[in-house]
C-alpha cells in the first residue's frame, strides 16, 4: 500500500485506538450529585471524573490515559497543534457531529461513533456485545488543540447512546465537561507527529481526504 493512502484506510483503526493520537453508539436521570469524583492534572488539562478512576497511562507527556474500571469507561486525554484536522479524518470515517456546548466559558465540539475491538481476528460483526461506544470532545484555540476520548467498553453497564441525551453523556461526559482547565503548554507536538508522519505527508493525507469529499473518488484507487 502507497503511504499516502495511510491515513485514509487506517484511520478507522486509529479511532478505536485513539490513545494513539490521544485514539476509531434511553435516557437516564441527570442527577450526579451523590456519585463519587476522581480530579486529575495533566500538563495541559485539570477536571474531575465522575466516579471512581484510575490513572493507567502518562508514559507521554502530551497523552494520558484514565480507567473506570468497575463500569468499563476509559479515558484518553491529549493536545497537539491542530485537534480540528484530526477531527476531519474522523469525520471522514463516519464519526457524527459536532454537537457544540459551552462550559465555563469554553465552547466543545462533540462528537460520537461507534468502533469493533480489533483482536487479532476476522470477525468484525458489529452486534451489541462487541461493540464499543466512543464520544470525542474537542477544543481547537488558536495554537493548541485539546482532544479528550471516552470509550464504553463493551462491558460498560452505562447505557450508550450517540447523542447528548442519553445516559452516557448526561451523567459521564457532561459532569466531565463542567470541570476542564485547559492549560496553554510549550512543545506542543503536532497530530502529524502523532501519525508518524512528517507535516508535509499529513498535509497531503488532509489534501486527499478533501478531494474525497469534493467528489473525486478516484484519490483512493490503488489503495487497497
Amino acid at each position: 500500500m502507497e503511504k499516502k493512502n495511510m491515513i485514509i484506510i487506517a484511520a478507522v483503526v486509529i479511532l478505536a485506538v485513539v490513545v494513539v493520537a490521544g485514539f476509531i453508539f434511553i435516557s437516564g436521570s441527570s442527577d450526579d450529585s451523590s456519585k463519587e469524583s476522581t480530579s486529575f492534572s495533566t500538563p495541559f488539562m485539570t477536571g474531575s471524573f465522575v466516579g471512581n478512576v484510575s490513572l493507567e497511562n502518562d508514559s507521554l507527556e502530551y497523552v494520558h490515559s484514565y480507567k473506570d474500571k468497575a463500569h468499563d469507561i476509559e479515558y484518553n486525554i491529549t493536545t497537539m497543534d491542530n485537534a480540528s484536522a484530526l477531527m476531519e479524518i474522523y469525520e471522514f470515517q463516519g464519526i457524527e457531529g459536532p454537537e457544540k456546548r459551552t462550559f465555563n466559558g469554553q465552547e466543545w465540539n462533540i462528537y460520537f461513533g461507534e468502533a469493533v475491538p480489533n483482536n487479532g481476528d476476522n470477525n468484525n460483526s458489529t452486534n451489541s456485545k462487541s461493540t464499543m461506544g466512543i464520544i470525542i470532545c474537542e477544543v481547537q484555540k488558536e495554537n493548541q488543540g485539546y482532544v479528550i476520548n471516552i470509550i464504553f467498553g463493551n462491558n460498560s453497564d452505562v447505557n450508550f447512546t450517540k447523542n447528548t441525551y442519553g445516559d452516557s453523556y448526561i451523567n459521564y461526559v457532561e459532569p466531565l465537561l463542567k470541570t476542564i482547565s485547559l492549560k496553554e503548554s510549550k512543545d506542543v507536538p503536532s497530530v502529524a507527529e502523532q501519525f508518524g508522519l512528517s507535516q508535509d505527508e499529513f498535509n497531503h493525507q488532509i489534501d486527499l481526504i478533501r478531494q474525497y469529499e469534493a467528489g473525486n473518488t478516484s484519490v483512493l484507487e490503488g489503495s487497497v
